[in-house]
């Protein structure tokens, strides 16, 4: 994907998910998703909580450095505190400070090359790959929404930066597990909406993975589970990565249960 493109694919990925919850009325925000105990208010309170952080680690990253010393060893406690203040606010507030942390981030990231360099919470990162990272939040916390609405979204090939974000950090359901990394090289063949190819890893490579690149993004952010797409793994190892994949460290979660859902997003 091209590293340029990344930020505005990022604001136009931002504005479907705010035409999905700008009409919503007071008791539409406090409808369940799909994640336990998480209403679509606490959707957007991430959100916001997440894009707060990326443009704090771009515009002032020795804060920033200084604001992740700070957190704890619990993951669950650290993401329930960055919601807490979000979530005391009615959904009209909700909906403008996430807004808010949205536009400041991504004028952050508008204003660094693509290559800049930023601290961010598990190692240092590029830029464009932060922004990357910042698509796959609303793509899976979108989705959670949609499911919430019954609604049915559209994607293009901005789901490509999600992609390639996904191969480059293909090892994260290893450790969220406490699994030891195999030495191989999985192959991607994954087509894009628009009916491209999209490929990466070695064409040879005997442990490979195929299918709607949709159904890729649903697999690795853990909306959909792995039964209910139309991937194909090619190899042990390349099978055993579907039961495993997530492109986000932390907890795996329970995920989603085989046939969960009645009808396909893609």
């Amino acid at each position: 994907m091209n590293e340029t493109g990344v930020v505005p694919d990022l604001v136009a990925e931002g504005d479907d998910v705010d035409r999905m919850v700008r009409g919503l009325d007071a008791p539409e925000w406090r409808l369940p998703t799909p994640a336990p105990g998480w209403t679509i208010a606490h959707q957007i309170a991430h959100l916001a909580a997440t894009f707060r952080m990326a443009a704090l680690a771009v515009a002032d990253p020795d804060r920033f450095t200084a604001m992740t010393a700070r957190l704890g060893g619990d993951f669950d406690a650290n993401v329930a505190h960055a919601l807490a203040e979000f979530l005391a606010e009615p959904p009209d507030v909700l909906l403008t400070r996430w807004r808010a942390e949205r536009a400041r981030a991504e004028q952050a990231l508008s204003a660094v090359p693509p290559d800049h360099v930023v601290p961010w919470l598990v190692r240092p990162l590029p830029a464009a790959v932060l922004a990357s990272a910042g698509l796959m939040e609303l793509f899976g916390h979108g989705q959670d929404i949609a499911d919430a609405l019954g609604a049915r979204r559209e994607h293009s090939d901005r789901v490509g930066h999600l992609v390639a974000f996904a191969v480059r950090t293909w090892d994260f359901g290893y450790q969220a597990r406490g699994l030891t990394t195999p030495d191989v090289a999985l192959r991607f063949e994954l087509t894009a909406p628009s009916g491209t190819v999209w490929t990466f890893g070695p064409a040879g490579g005997e442990n490979r993975i195929s299918g709607p690149a949709v159904d890729f993004c649903l697999l690795v952010t853990r909306r959909r589970h792995r039964d209910d797409l139309g991937l194909t793994a090619t190899g042990a190892e390349a099978d055993r990565w579907l039961d495993i994949a997530q492109a986000y460290r932390g907890p795996a979660g329970p995920g989603r249960r085989p046939g969960q859902f009645a009808t396909p997003v893609g």
